[in-house]
């Protein structure tokens, strides 16, 4: 039996409207969960970069590569190898921060994670990380201690790396 893990499928897609939704409909009808999607403009006009994260093994792998080739406006899809991927993703974190000492320990925990304040309210702290996930995960644990508010994620996103595109 294959073993599941999480893969990282990047597609180019034209750049319009209903293009997310066949995507996402592929998945629901094949009933294959989407762990994280993002989308955005790529460097040629018209067209987007898709970034699925979904797990399953090879043949659900080679199965959702199949289905994504099958949709019109689907122009290329990659299972980026995670070994030779950049892979970021960028989190918004609210914590609460009534105190100076409190403020202080949290501006440290931005700083060593190489993260910034983005916003400052008299009872609470606005963090900016962008890195891996697990990264973004470790932040969050330390700052649970001051009581995290909120938490925005965009997901992870995710080129190959060196010379070779999509």
């Amino acid at each position: 039996m294959d073993e599941l893990r999480s893969h990282i499928i990047s597609a180019i897609v034209m750049h319009r409207p209903g293009v997310l939704q066949r995507v996402a409909g592929l998945f629901t009808r094949r009933g294959f969960n989407i762990d994280s999607i993002t989308v955005g403009p790529s460097e040629q006009e018209g067209l987007a970069r898709m970034t699925i994260i979904s797990t399953g093994d090879d043949k659900v792998l080679e199965q959702i590569t199949k289905q994504l080739n099958k949709i019109i406006e689907v122009i290329k899809v990659r299972d980026l190898n995670a070994d030779v991927t950049v892979t970021r993703e960028l989190c918004l974190i609210k914590t609460h921060a009534t105190s100076e000492r409190a403020r202080s320990e949290i501006i440290q925990y931005a700083n060593i994670f190489r993260g910034r304040i983005v916003d400052v309210g008299p009872e609470n702290l606005t963090l900016e990380i962008t890195g891996a996930p697990e990264k973004i995960d470790a932040l969050i644990d330390l700052l649970k201690s001051f009581g995290v508010k909120e938490v925005a994620r965009t997901g992870p996103t995710a080129i190959s790396r060196g010379s070779k595109t999509i």
